[in-house]
């Protein structure tokens, strides 16, 4: 399956980026990081990464996270991590992935972590 991205917006400036597919090495791995740093010209501070419809995630996935997360915190933002179930949850834990962005069971309670 392809990966695909659609964005939403929550209430207080909360962006969702819905991400669906795998997450690995590859052209279309990199339109996460294209993505993010569209929200962050368009001043976007706090990032939702929903992976509930992500099947696979490799080595690329993780450093796209990490990356994505740095890139926030720069711009004195913040990004989280929702929905990842299965095998992608137990790999961004393995690789402390949990340690530098939270993980949460869903958007709503990502959200809310802003606060």
């Amino acid at each position: 399956m392809l990966l695909t991205i659609e964005k939403k917006s929550l209430p207080s400036d909360v962006t969702v980026l819905e991400i669906k597919g795998r997450i690995s090495l590859g052209r279309e791995c990199q339109q996460i990081e294209w993505t993010v740093d569209d929200l962050l010209k368009n001043n976007a501070r706090k990032v939702i990464l929903d992976l509930a419809g992500v099947n696979h995630i490799d080595s690329t996935g993780i450093g796209i996270i990490v990356m994505c997360s740095g890139k926030l915190k720069k711009a004195g933002g913040q990004l989280r991590v929702a929905g990842a179930t299965g095998v992608v949850d137990q790999v961004l834990k393995l690789t402390k992935v949990d340690e530098i962005v939270g993980l949460h069971a869903d958007t709503a309670a990502a959200a809310k972590s802003f606060s």
